[in-house]
């Protein structure tokens, strides 16, 4: 079941970077070693603009007035629970967030460099006050993700940045997560829609 599960304002949900249940996780990590193996750039790049145009679809179809509405729903797999109360802006406004790093990592490991800090789910999560800004800022992120995957000379580094979830990944393996995460939150949206029409 998906959609509007309550019209709590502050439900009690796990704190952000609590993770996944252990064999979700599991599940996950076997899934994406296997989207690593078998993809290349062509197919990131491909799947990547495939989830972006369904994106695009689905908050085009949902009046700008709700965009900005929270909507819990059941977690799905590969969310973390508290991020199962967000709007469609904050959706949107996670994603930059997320491709800003992914474009700063991609970036340093083809230019030889390890990026500073550390991976951290619990640090891209979005605030609540997200206007409709957002949405020309994402279409931005999106850009420079493709560029960057598209623009590196070689995505399978020697260096790796450590993922939390999925452990030390190269260029490749950073450029495999971007469709990935995509389609994650693209699902996302759709349950969001679906608890809006309720």
């Amino acid at each position: 079941m998906v959609g509007r599960m309550n019209n709590s304002t502050n439900p009690q949900l796990a704190p952000p970077g609590a993770g996944l249940p252990a064999i979700e996780l599991w599940v996950a990590r076997l899934m994406f070693a296997r989207t690593r193996r078998r993809g290349n750039r062509e197919a990131f790049v491909a799947k990547f603009q495939q989830e972006r145009a369904a994106i695009r679809a689905l908050v085009d179809s949902c009046p700008e007035t709700q965009r900005g509405e929270q909507v819990l729903i059941m977690r799905l797999r590969g969310l973390e629970d508290s991020s199962r109360n967000w709007s469609v802006w904050m959706t949107l406004d996670h994603l930059r967030i997320i491709h800003i790093g992914l474009i700063r990592v991609i970036h340093a490991l083809t230019h030889g460099k390890v990026p500073p800090g550390k991976a951290s789910t619990a640090a891209v999560k979005p605030g609540t006050m997200v206007t409709a800004s957002v949405e020309a800022e994402y279409e931005r992120s999106c850009d420079g993700v493709l560029a960057a995957i598209t623009e590196a000379a070689d995505l399978k580094t020697e260096l790796r940045f450590e993922h939390p979830w999925f452990g030390p990944l190269d260029a490749f393996g950073w450029a495999a997560m971007a469709g990935t995460h995509m389609s994650i939150h693209r699902a996302q949206i759709q349950s969001i829609l679906l608890g809006l029409s309720r």
